[in-house]
């Protein structure tokens, strides 16, 4: 009987792991076809100088020279623009939406209801269209939470009636009221969504938390420690901006218009604090690999906002002791044009062709097809500061990243600064909940390689 045994086990051994006469094989994935994400460049890595190659004409102390390395990544070739905000801005919106309209079509189903807002019932309401995975969930997590919608999935698929005069039924139109400002608030008799309301909801995990806990704590509740949860952030930009930024100003035409009107849609989004550009990413992120679900794609790595250093990199668009972007230490072209948007002279906003801010692809872009990284709007970076961070971080991918640290970097300089800070080394902070003007950002995603080429 051992002999059998010992027989069987080995059969077992030898077949079970579809091993290949007992060679290592590797476990086989899908195959993985990269490619570049839309709107972005392929930023190279390498070393380079980080900080003032010349001299500190503010006397900051703040940027000392050092030699890093950068790992290769994608980043946007423009600022975030107003249209592409807008579209994380009607995500959340329609999101909402559709979540109290489901919400309202259960309440009246249990009523008898089954026609009208019914068409915008969850997505699972019929049990028998979920697989097996979905219905254990159901019944043991989403069926037992105190929120008795949550887990649930929205019915994309039904087009959202926005024009009041398509709202289906009394049940439709409470729901959409709901959304919007009440009448007494109401100016030029024009209805005005609540964006108020407009909020998003994102978990994050902190591996700095994690990295410096040395207890390792085998109990999965000990995970949850570095597990942190965004809860509804408010995510429509701050458009009185315009009007706090610059005291005994007028400035009206440009909090009512920049971010709503088209005329404006392609040029850098503002009134954007550094919490908001983070879930921005976090949105981004989520909606594409929705997308690669759908499809039975690879999911994509994450978007994010780049750190001080790739941003620098970056800027300095392979020219390694350049002052600003396009690597001369001039500010104007051999025709006597500025090369970027900025205030030349004291009081003087317009000599650069441009008052405010300028669409997201004016100028010249850098060696790196890289628009604007000096002037227009400043950009947020996923870097705290400090201003001796440079003495102490990693010379392999410099970052530092503290949670607790409220003050994060902003590069490039804008359409309000005078040319000192359109330098790719200089620096500048402002505070996380703090939204500006003058201060956009741009995304970056890491690279793992790229796009197949077909050999003719």
């Amino acid at each position: 009987m051992k002999k059998i045994f010992v027989l069987v086990a080995s059969v077992l051994l030898l077949t079970g792991c579809g091993n290949k006469r007992g060679e290592l094989v590797g476990v086989k994935q899908k195959k993985w076809f990269p490619e570049k994400p839309y709107g972005m460049t392929l930023v190279e890595g390498g070393a380079y100088i980080m900080g003032k190659a010349d001299d500190d004409m503010a006397q900051l102390q703040n940027a000392q020279a050092k030699t890093v390395t950068v790992r290769s990544f994608y980043m946007d070739e423009t600022e975030i623009t107003n249209s592409e905000y807008r579209q994380f801005v009607y995500w959340v919106r329609d999101s909402i939406a559709l979540n109290m309209l489901a919400r309202k079509a259960d309440e009246n189903k249990e009523e008898g209801v089954t026609d009208g807002i019914a068409a915008y019932a969850f997505a699972d309401a019929d049990t028998s269209d979920l697989t097996e995975f979905q219905k254990y969930m159901k019944l043991n997590y989403y069926d037992l939470s105190e929120d008795l919608y949550a887990g649930r999935r929205l019915n994309w698929d039904e087009e959202i009636e926005w024009s009041t005069e398509d709202y289906m039924d009394q049940a439709y139109v409470e729901v959409m009221d709901s959304l919007y400002l009440p009448p007494e608030v109401w100016y030029n008799g024009e209805m005005k969504l609540d964006v108020n309301k407009l909020k998003y909801r994102y978990t994050w995990f902190d591996a700095e938390k994690a990295s410096l806990d040395r207890k390792r704590n085998p109990n999965l509740r000990g995970r949850s420690d570095y597990i942190h949860e965004e809860k509804n952030l408010e995510i429509y930009p701050d458009t009185t901006v315009w009007i706090k930024d610059f005291n005994y100003s007028y400035n009206e035409p440009m909090h009512n218009d920049y971010f709503s009107h088209p005329a404006y849609q392609d040029y850098p989004v503002v009134g954007v604090s550094w919490k908001q550009a983070v879930a921005f990413c976090v949105w981004r992120t989520s909606y594409k690999n929705s997308y690669q679900k759908q499809n039975g794609k690879p999911l994509v790595n994450y978007f994010r906002l780049p750190t001080e250093a790739e941003w620098e990199y970056a800027a300095r668009g392979g020219i390694p002791s350049g002052i600003y972007p396009w690597g001369s230490p001039y500010l104007l072209n051999d025709r006597g044009c500025f090369l970027a948007n900025f205030k030349p002279l004291r009081g003087d906003y317009s000599s650069d062709q441009a008052m405010y801010t300028v669409e997201a692809k004016s100028y010249l872009a850098n060696d790196y097809n890289l628009y604007n990284m000096a002037g227009n709007v400043a950009e947020w970076t996923g870097s705290s500061y400090d201003p001796g961070a440079y003495e102490y971080v990693s010379s392999l991918n410099p970052n530092f990243s503290s949670a607790k640290e409220t003050r994060k970097v902003v590069r490039g300089g804008s359409w309000k600064d005078v040319a000192y800070f359109l330098r790719v080394s200089s620096r500048d902070y402002e505070y996380s909940d703090t939204a500006r003007s003058y201060i956009g950002f741009r995304t970056v995603q890491d690279y793992l390689g790229s796009e197949k080429v077909k050999i003719k």
